[in-house]
C-alpha cells in the first residue's frame, strides 16, 4: 500500500447538508467522502457546489482525509464540479461510476493537479478494474456496492456471495498497483450484528477500511478494521523471534510452533506501523 494513513471509517457526509457538514468536523472518522452526486436533489446540486466550497474553504476537519464525490463529467454539474475543487486544499476527487482509464484521463485533464479516487460500481469498472488502478493519478478505490448489485441483478445476502467476484477482483488490482481499497456500505444502519460480520469479512478480504452512510456505524467500522491488542503484541513478538533467528543465522524462526519467515514479518511491520499511525490520528 503506498499510504500509511487509516482508511477504517470512509463516512459519506451530503454537500448540501450544512449540519452535517459541521457535525462531521467532530465525529472519529478516517475519512469523509462530501457527496455532490448521489446524496444531493439535481435542483440542489448548484447550491450544494457553493455551500461546500465555502466549508471546506474554511477548514475544520483536523487530519481526516477529505474527498470530493463530483457528478459524472456526463451530467449538467460533473464539469464545474470539477473545476470547483481542482485547486482545493481536498486530498482528492471521487469519481463517479469510473468504467475505464480514460474516464480518468478525462478528469485528470480538468484537474491536473488533483489525486484521484474512483467508486468501482458497474460491470465495467470491475473488468476494467486493472487498468484503472495503474493510472498514475489514482490513489483509491470505494466500491459501490449498491449500484454493482443493480447491475448484476444480484441479490443481496447477508454473506454478499453474489458479489464475491467482484470485491476480490478490485480488490487484486489495488493490491497490484499499491491503492486503497474501500468496502462498499452496509444499508442497514441500525444493525450492528450485521455491520459488524460484514466489517470482519471485508477486513479478512483485506480491504482497508468500509464505507459507512450514518454516523452510527463509525465505532464498531473503526475497532474491526484496526489491529486488536491481540495482534500487536503478536506482531511484536514475531518481529523479535524473526530478529533472534538471524542472528544465530537462522533463515527462519518458530514461535509458539509455527514458522515464521521474513513474509509474515513484513505483515507484522505494516500492521504495527497501522496501529501507530491510527494512534497518531486519534490522539491528535
Amino acid at each position: 500500500m503506498s499510504d500509511s494513513r487509516p482508511y477504517r471509517s470512509v463516512l459519506y457526509i451530503p454537500g448540501s447538508k450544512d449540519r452535517a457538514l459541521e457535525k462531521a468536523k467532530s465525529l472519529p472518522v478516517d475519512a469523509i467522502i462530501f457527496d455532490l452526486e448521489d446524496a444531493v436533489a439535481p435542483d440542489e446540486k448548484a447550491n450544494a457546489r457553493i455551500l461546500l466550497a465555502e466549508t471546506l474553504a474554511q477548514s475544520g476537519y483536523g487530519q481526516r482525509i477529505k474527498l470530493v464525490r463530483v457528478n459524472g463529467l456526463d451530467t449538467d454539474w460533473g464539469a464545474d464540479d470539477i473545476a470547483a475543487f481542482a485547486q482545493s486544499s481536498t486530498d482528492a476527487l471521487l469519481i463517479p461510476k469510473v468504467g475505464s482509464a480514460a474516464d480518468l484521463d478525462a478528469v485528470a485533464a480538468l484537474a491536473p493537479s488533483k489525486d484521484l479516487w474512483a467508486m468501482i460500481e458497474s460491470p465495467a469498472g470491475i473488468l476494467h478494474a486493472e487498468e484503472i488502478a495503474a493510472h498514475p493519478k489514482l490513489k483509491g478505490f470505494v466500491l459501490g456496492t449498491n449500484d454493482l448489485a443493480k447491475d448484476l441483478g444480484a441479490q443481496f445476502r447477508a454473506d454478499r456471495l453474489p458479489l464475491m467476484t467482484s470485491l476480490q477482483m478490485t480488490l487484486l488490482a489495488a493490491r497490484a498497483h499499491g491503492v486503497i481499497c474501500v468496502d462498499g456500505v452496509y444499508n442497514a444502519f441500525k444493525d450492528e450484528d450485521g455491520l459488524r460480520a460484514e466489517c470482519h469479512q471485508g477486513r479478512d478480504m483485506g480491504m482497508d477500511g468500509k464505507s459507512l452512510i450514518h454516523p452510527a456505524q463509525v465505532a464498531i467500522t473503526n475497532e474491526v478494521f484496526a489491529p486488536s491488542d491481540a495482534d500487536i503484541e503478536l506482531a511484536r513478538h514475531q518481529i523479535a523471534a524473526f530478529e533472534e533467528a538471524m542472528a544465530a543465522g537462522q533463515g527462519v524462526a518458530v514461535l509458539d510452533g509455527k514458522i515464521v519467515e521474513n513474509l509474515h514479518v513484513a505483515t507484522a511491520e505494516a500492521l504495527l506501523a497501522k496501529a501507530a499511525a491510527i494512534a497518531e490520528l486519534e490522539a491528535s
